[in-house]
C-alpha cells in the first residue's frame, strides 16, 4: 500500500482530536462516526463497527460502496485521462449527454455539466433568466431545499423561520432575495390546515394569485422538487404537478424541476416517468455519478441554451472520470439495479405499513422507489409532530448498526434511502433494528 494511504488508514482517535481544530464543517449531524471503508450497503468506522447506511451518504451512492464493476471501469479510464478543460472535447462528455437526454422527457435534448447540485440549479435559473430577460423573480415552494450557494439559498427553507428560528442561509439573504414562496401540497400536514380531498387544490389557486398579484413584473421561473426530500419525503399529487405545468404554459413561465434527489431513486429515470408530467428544465446531482462529483442542467428544445462566452464556465465541467462513472451507473441500472430499487422500495413500504399498525406513533409512510419517509407523530389523530422520539429512534439505530436520515421542518420524518443494491436480508435487518428502536424509545 502507498505509504500515504497507510498513514491515513492508520490514523488514531487522538490524532483526529488534534486535527479537528483545523477543519470547518458547515452542515451535517455532529458528532458522527469516523468512516474508513465500505462495501455494498455497509460502512465501517475507525473502531471496526459496521453500519447499514440508509442515507447512501447524502443519497448519492446508488451502487453502494466499493462496487467492483464500477471501480474496474473507472480505474481503467484513469490510466488514459482524468481532468480535461471544458473547452476541449471528450468522448465521455458527448456519450453522457446523448445517453441522459435519451432517457429524459422527449423535449429535453441538451445538457450542461457542472460539479455540484447547487451549481446545476443555478444553471437552470440562468437558463430561465436568459429566456425571460424582462423577469427578475422566481417562485419556489414552502419547505423546499435547493442548495446552499448564494444563488440557491434564497429558494431553500434554511433561509426562513420554518424551524421556529433562523439558521444557515438566513445569514446571507441580503444577497439572495430573488424568490417568492408559495404553499407546497403537503397533503398529510397541509400548511393551510385544509383537509385532503376537500381543499380544492388551494395551493394551486394561491400559486396563480401570486403570479397575478404577488410579484412585480413577470415570473422568471418556477423552481420546485417534484417530490420534496429535505422537506419530509413529500410525494406530490399528480394533479398538483399537472396544474403547475398548465399554469406555467398559461403564463409562459419556465418550469424547473430540481431532480437532484429523485433521479432514478423514485424508481424511474426521471420524475416525469413517475408522474406523467414534464418540466422545461431538469437539474441533476448527487447520485448521477455513483459517488463521483458531477451534476447537470438539462433543458427543453423550446429554450435558448448557454452561449460559449462564459455564461456557464466551470473548471471541472468536463470531469471525464465522473462522466465515465455516470455512464457505467446507467448501464448497471439498465441491467437490473433500477428494477431492484423498485422491488426493495415496495418491500420496505409493505413492512413499514405493518409496523404502522403496531405503532400508532408512525403517522404516515411515504414511498416512491427507495425514496422513503416515515413521519413520527405523538397522536395519529392530531398529527402532532414527534421529533423528540424520532431523534431517540435514530440514535438507537445508530448504536445498533443502522444509519437513518432525518427530514421535515419539525425534524420528525425518518428518511430511509439506502443504496439500490440492498437485499431483502439487509432490508429485514433495517426493519428489525427500527422495530427494536420503536419498542425501546417512548
Amino acid at each position: 500500500m502507498d505509504p500515504m494511504l497507510e498513514s491515513l488508514y492508520g490514523m488514531k482517535k487522538e490524532d483526529i482530536r488534534a486535527y479537528s481544530r483545523h477543519l470547518m464543517i458547515g452542515g451535517g449531524t455532529r458528532p458522527a462516526p469516523m468512516i474508513i471503508r465500505g462495501k455494498g450497503v455497509w460502512l465501517e468506522d475507525i473502531d471496526g463497527k459496521k453500519y447499514i447506511d440508509c442515507t447512501s451518504q447524502s443519497w448519492a451512492m446508488y451502487l453502494g460502496f466499493a462496487n467492483e464493476e464500477l471501480t474496474r471501469t473507472v480505474c481503467e479510464h484513469t490510466r488514459n485521462i482524468t481532468h480535461v478543460h471544458q473547452g476541449f472535447d471528450t468522448p465521455s462528455r458527448f456519450a453522457l449527454a446523448k445517453k441522459l437526454t435519451g432517457l429524459a422527457p422527449k423535449k429535453i435534448n441538451r445538457v450542461s455539466f457542472t460539479v455540484g447540485g447547487s451549481a446545476a440549479v443555478e444553471g437552470g435559473l440562468k437558463i430561465a433568466l436568459k429566456n425571460r430577460p424582462e423577469a427578475r423573480e422566481f417562485i419556489s415552494l414552502y419547505d423546499a431545499y435547493h442548495g446552499t450557494s448564494l444563488g440557491t439559498m434564497g429558494s431553500s427553507w434554511i433561509s426562513t423561520r420554518s424551524m421556529g428560528k433562523f439558521i444557515g442561509g438566513s445569514r446571507f439573504t441580503r444577497l439572495s432575495r430573488q424568490f417568492i414562496r408559495v404553499p407546497n401540497p403537503y397533503c398529510y400536514r397541509c400548511p393551510l390546515e385544509l383537509e385532503k380531498g376537500s381543499c380544492g387544490m388551494m395551493c394551486l389557486r394561491i400559486l396563480k394569485l401570486t403570479i397575478e398579484k404577488g410579484i412585480n413584473g413577470p415570473v422568471a421561473g418556477i423552481l420546485m422538487e417534484p417530490l420534496q426530500a429535505s422537506g419530509g419525503q413529500i410525494i406530490f399529487p399528480k394533479e398538483y404537478l399537472q396544474g403547475v405545468r398548465d399554469t406555467c404554459d398559461e403564463y409562459g413561465i419556465p418550469l424547473i424541476w430540481d431532480e437532484i434527489q429523485t433521479y432514478c431513486r423514485i424508481g424511474t429515470w426521471f420524475a416525469s416517468g413517475y408522474y406523467g408530467v414534464e418540466p422545461d428544465i431538469i437539474c441533476l446531482g448527487k447520485g448521477l455519478g455513483a459517488g463521483y462529483p458531477i451534476a447537470a442542467t438539462l433543458i427543453s428544445d423550446d429554450l435558448e441554451g448557454f452561449s460559449p462566452d462564459s455564461e456557464e464556465l466551470h473548471t471541472f465541467a468536463n470531469n471525464t472520470v465522473s462522466q465515465v462513472a455516470a455512464l457505467k451507473l446507467i448501464e448497471m441500472l439498465e441491467n437490473g439495479i433500477l428494477e431492484n430499487c423498485n422491488r426493495m422500495g415496495n418491500y420496505l413500504r409493505q413492512q413499514l405499513k405493518m409496523l404502522q399498525k403496531e405503532f400508532p406513533g408512525i403517522g404516515d409512510v411515504r414511498q416512491a422507489g427507495l425514496h422513503i419517509g416515515v413521519e413520527f407523530v405523538k397522536d395519529p389523530v392530531t398529527k402532532e409532530a414527534d421529533g423528540e422520539r424520532l431523534s431517540g429512534v435514530r440514535s438507537f439505530a445508530m448504536d445498533h448498526g443502522v444509519i437513518f436520515g432525518v427530514g421535515g421542518m419539525k425534524r420528525n420524518v425518518l428518511k430511509i434511502k439506502p443504496p439500490f443494491v440492498i437485499t431483502e436480508e439487509e432490508a429485514d435487518r433495517v426493519l428489525e433494528v427500527l422495530r427494536e428502536a420503536l419498542v425501546s424509545v417512548k
